[in-house]
């Protein structure tokens, strides 16, 4: 019989040097999705996979401390000294670790308790949501509407331990759906998307009614030149940008003066203005809807994360508050650096306007006297990190809107913008949307809420001719 993941964790410990510290994090994933083209459901399945990593830390006498790594799946019990062997010689051969630090010795709260058995999914957790979805497709079959996409649904239990004496684990959930339609000819296409934790809050009928409209706005084709355009930006667009502006929120390259939040000659940017409007970027474990690990797990040292701050508690953070930069995403060592405290970063992102009365994204329309209005983005990659100077292509539908309405589709464009010049641009700031998919992160950051902003002057650099 396989071991389970905590006995995996315990014998790798205690196969561990005397003297020597060794961090072993396991996890097992389980996956279950749907997949349908052409109003036809196509495939369905179920994986399951089961890794362990081992980390071993060698002391030196003269205070240094060498790290080796090794990460194996579907291991077995006999297997698992071999890996723990092998994590210890190769830090005994690695140069000494610049981020060398104790082992954090404190506890933050999991999802579940040590002892209680791996979480996971099945295809049933899909079962609702596949009878809902065969009536929706049966009904865009019948206005001569095609439906592409897919629906996915993921849980990860992660078991961290360490010689410190920490057994921490933390069960994640994560879901989400993808929906495209297209008009017949495939000249006209419009894209929604959503994110769950388990598929009982995810109504379909009401993404394709709104899909539905939007070909409807594309009966009509209006050509517009590049320039820079009053955009209405809708919540997908928004997350993109804005898990950009997050993963490039570093604090060692911003201490040293090398991205956009940090000063000409060193120094951060912490304590200024950022945004026109008073806007709030936060993350925080306990989010409601968007719950997430506690706690750092950090399988290997970058710039502002470190293998040695394995069990870190990690809680809320406000990163931009009331539109003032106020916090960078750090480790321990890259925090002491800069002299500033410590945020890990956490695996959700929300953003949020001041106030009770925000505007949704309809009244946010029927009040523009002429702008463009954006689904989404996509091809998005970094011009210049000194600005974050992004460029992509908007997809699935850019609309003119004048006097309120929407009057028809336009062509799509590159854009070319910072998302940090862009908060400076702001206009208005719309009502926070609770689960937002953002289109181009969707396989690597799920887990965000955000509004629809309308920014002035957003850059469309050239016409695109991608549909």
């Amino acid at each position: 019989m396989p071991a389970s993941p905590q006995d995996t964790v315990e014998l790798a410990l205690a196969a561990g040097p005397p003297g020597g510290d060794v961090i072993a994090i396991s996890e097992e994933h389980s996956a279950a999705n749907l997949r349908w083209a052409g109003n036809t459901l196509t495939t369905n399945g179920v994986t399951t996979s089961r890794s362990l990593k081992v980390i071993a830390l060698d002391r030196r006498a003269d205070g240094t401390c060498g790290v080796g790594a090794v990460t194996r799946s579907a291991v077995d019990r006999a297997q698992v000294e071999d890996i723990v062997r092998e994590a210890v010689r190769i830090a005994s051969d690695a140069p000494a670790a610049e981020d060398a630090g104790e082992l954090p010795s404190g506890a933050a709260p999991g999802s579940a308790a040590w002892d209680d058995p791996p979480a996971g999914t099945e295809v049933g957790v899909l079962r609702r949501f596949a009878a809902e979805l065969g009536a929706t497709l049966r009904a865009a079959a019948g206005a001569e509407r095609t439906l592409y996409g897919f629906a996915e649904h993921q849980v990860t239990s992660t078991f961290l331990g360490t010689s410190a004496g920490l057994r921490m684990r933390h069960d994640q959930p994560t879901g989400r759906l993808e929906l495209n339609a297209k008009s017949p000819d495939l000249t006209r296409s419009a894209w929604a998307g959503a994110t769950t934790r388990d598929f009982s809050d995810v109504d379909i009928a009401s993404l394709d009614a709104s899909l539905a409209r939007r070909l409807s706005w594309q009966s009509r084709q209006v050509e517009l030149p590049a320039g820079r355009y009053e955009t209405l930006l809708p919540p997908a667009a928004v997350a993109d940008l804005m898990v950009h502006l997050y993963w490039s929120a570093g604090m060692r390259a911003a201490a040293e003066g090398r991205t956009v939040f940090g000063r000409p000659g060193g120094g951060t940017r912490i304590g200024e203005q950022l945004a026109a409007q008073p806007v709030t970027l936060f993350s925080d474990p306990a989010h409601p809807g968007l719950e997430c690990r506690p706690f750092v797990v950090g399988h290997a040292s970058e710039p502002d994360s470190s293998v040695f701050d394995n069990g870190l508690p990690a809680g809320r953070v406000p990163w931009i508050s009331v539109g003032v930069l106020s916090a960078l995403r750090s480790s321990r060592y890259s925090a002491g650096l800069a002299g500033l405290p410590v945020t890990p970063a956490v695996d959700n992102l929300v953003l949020t306007g001041d106030g009770d009365a925000l505007p949704s994204l309809e009244a946010m329309i029927a009040s523009t006297k002429r702008g463009l209005l954006l689904t989404c983005l996509w091809y998005i990659r970094k011009v210049d990190p000194r600005t974050l100077l992004l460029t992509g292509l908007t997809r699935d539908g850019v609309y003119l809107v004048e006097n309120g309405e929407v009057v028809g589709a336009v062509n799509n464009f590159r854009f070319n913008e910072s998302p940090v010049g862009m908060l400076g641009r702001l206009l208005e700031v719309g009502t926070t949307e609770d689960r937002t998919l953002p289109r181009e992160w969707s396989d690597d950051f799920t887990r965000c809420a955000m509004p629809p902003l309308r920014v002035e002057g957003f850059t469309m650099s050239s016409v695109s001719q991608a549909r």
